[in-house]
């Protein structure tokens, strides 16, 4: 298999599907470290492209934005429920991940 060069990948739908595959896999499998295998995944896919398209400090912080709204999920699901947390920081991080990386061509 063969990955696709990392400037011609779209992001916003990996982190989108990074964050909510990985919370599907966690719940439907009971193994929540099987769901982190999928958010790392996806992550590290968007990350590499992240990297190319607009460099390792824009990466970095689009890192700490996926990240950041796995943790900040389980703490929003308390206020808001599990799946309007969990697409809430879906949709975050796609549309940052769009406007740092993606727009970029």
């Amino acid at each position: 298999m063969q990955l696709r060069d990392a400037t011609d990948v779209t992001t916003a739908p990996i982190a989108a599907l990074g964050l909510v595959g990985g919370y599907v896999v966690a719940r439907e499998s009971g193994v929540r470290p099987l769901g982190g295998v999928v958010l790392g995944a996806a992550g590290l896919y968007a990350g590499r492209s992240w990297v190319a398209k607009a460099g390792g400090g824009a990466a970095a912080g689009l890192a700490a934005i996926y990240l950041g709204g796995f943790a900040g999920s389980h703490v929003l699901a308390k206020k808001i429920g599990a799946w309007p947390s969990v697409l809430t920081v879906a949709a975050v991080s796609a549309a940052a991940s769009w406007a740092v990386a993606d727009r970029r061509g």
